[in-house]
């Protein structure tokens, strides 16, 4: 075996399997402390790091929030309803976690502790990178429809389909949004798309790119489902849309 690959890959996956869940924390809690701060509330600011197993704790602004949150939501019963299909009820957020996690792959990302020439990891950095950054994303949909469907539920049908028709809408602004930036590099391949814009050569400040990252920061409020594109799982109207059935594990 080579050891010195395996601890490459190590290295390499280990940070990633930190900092982007602790990104997405982080950015969970300034959401929070935002949407407080709007509705003259305090916002989370009890939870913290025990100092001690007898007590006293440094709270750091609530900041262990999201962590409490995610600890305490892994440990909920996980309940199917009645009449639900068990096999997709289950496979839905496996299916969702896939794509997710596949993304990051495709990220050119450079490690300085690692060895070799540029110190990264060459082993997805595929020449069409961008082509299966968006085919893998719209995986999601359907592993969304199928959590809506398999929970046998009007909320969480309506939800799916909700999501299925926004998908439609907003994945060819999105990809097009893209394609500014491959026709100016003139690659599909996203290190060479990154390494074009070293430095402050950003696209975004040349017209076409600005109109470009406007369209795509539409795009992508509407793939993440944020407000106002948040129809799949409105609150107000359908509970939490495709999410309505989901407890414990799978919803977390």
């Amino acid at each position: 075996m080579n050891w010195e690959l395996t601890g490459d890959i190590l290295l390499a996956t280990v940070p990633l399997l930190v900092i982007f869940p602790s990104m997405f924390a982080l950015t969970t809690w300034v959401e929070r402390k935002a949407l407080a701060r709007i509705q003259n509330r305090i916002g989370p600011n009890k939870v913290g790091v025990p100092l001690t197993p007898y007590g006293g704790k440094l709270s750091l602004f609530g900041l262990g929030q999201p962590a409490a949150d995610g600890i305490k939501m892994l440990f909920k019963e996980n309940i199917v309803p009645t009449g639900a299909d068990r096999l997709f009820h289950l496979l839905a957020p496996i299916l969702s976690l896939i794509p997710a996690m596949l993304v990051l792959c495709f990220l050119p990302l450079e490690f300085p502790w690692l060895n070799g020439e540029q110190n990264s990891v060459k082993a997805f950095m595929l020449d069409g990178a961008v082509i299966f950054f968006f085919a893998i994303t719209g995986l999601n949909t359907l592993a969304v429809f199928m959590a809506g469907w398999a929970s046998r539920n009007k909320y969480s049908l309506l939800g799916g389909m909700r999501a299925i028709a926004q998908m439609v809408s907003y994945e060819i602004p999105l990809v097009l949004s893209a394609v500014v930036v491959v026709m100016i590099v003139g690659s599909l391949n996203a290190a060479e798309i990154a390494e074009a814009q070293a430095g402050w050569n950003w696209y975004v400040f040349q017209p076409w790119g600005l109109a470009a990252f406007v369209i795509f920061f539409i795009a992508a409020l509407a793939e993440t489902n944020r407000s106002p594109f948040d129809l799949p799982e409105a609150e107000s109207e359908i509970i939490a849309g495709y999410f309505t059935e989901y407890s414990g594990f799978k919803f977390a």
